[in-house]
């Protein structure tokens, strides 16, 4: 098995500006979303990571230049066209304000397992792709470093909910009541039998115990980190 740290990248300008970017170029991190990237690199920092999977867009590529500049190894950061922003085809560059006004956008919200975007690609396409390079991904460290690998990539708020949706074992018509903001940092464990959740959108908090892993879910729930080899609750 082998851990993820899913991290979404720090607030970009289309964010502040309210809208969607979508795989638009040129679009970066403002000043709040520098801070946030720093923030997260800084506390990535007492994690010994293995790697850095970065979708190729230029908000992704900062953000991952940060978490890099705070590891004292030498991981790399490729792009992985996989894990890029959704296709939001003819909803590219526009308002969110204006867009909550379209009758697709009630499908996005409540049925988004249903959702296409004219132009573009639909949600359940963009799940598979991201969800199947995680887990290629998490193969190939594995088999390099070892079953105590942690890597992290750095992509979008819709393909990280999804992800965490695949993890969860969630539908994805339910994956809007998972939030992911800016910089944020979520853990999955990928295990022989199943993903874990082991942590969801923090923003704070100390990621030293990500350095001990346990072999298995713990009968019971486990004891926590700090005693991997605990079970059950008695």
């Amino acid at each position: 098995m082998s851990t993820v740290i899913l991290v979404r990248h720090g607030r970009s300008t289309a964010n502040a500006d309210g809208v969607l970017a979508g795989r638009t170029p040129g679009i970066e991190l403002d000043e709040t979303g520098r801070e946030q990237a720093e923030r997260t690199g800084r506390r990535l920092g007492a994690v010994p990571l293995v790697g850095v999977v970065s979708s190729p867009l230029e908000r992704c590529r900062q953000t991952a230049n940060a978490i890099l500049a705070h590891q004292t190894g030498s991981p790399t950061a490729p792009t992985e066209t996989a894990l890029t922003e959704c296709d939001y085809g003819d909803w590219q560059g526009r308002k969110i304000a204006d867009l909550a006004k379209e009758d697709l956008w009630t499908v996005v919200q409540r049925h988004p397992a249903a959702a296409v975007f004219p132009g573009g690609e639909s949600l359940a396409a963009m799940q598979a792709r991201a969800v199947a390079a995680v887990r290629r991904h998490h193969a190939a460290f594995q088999a390099t470093h070892g079953s105590a690998a942690v890597w992290a990539v750095v992509s979008h708020g819709d393909l990280i909910k999804s992800i965490l949706a695949d993890a969860l074992g969630l539908h994805l018509d339910l994956f809007q009541r998972i939030h992911v903001h800016p910089a944020s940092v979520s853990i999955v464990r990928y295990t022989t039998t199943s993903p874990e959740v082991l942590a969801m959108n923090t923003d704070a908090g100390d990621l030293s115990w990500l350095r001990e892993q346990a072999s298995e879910a713990r009968v019971g729930g486990g004891a926590g980190p700090g005693h991997a080899h605990a079970s059950g609750d008695s």
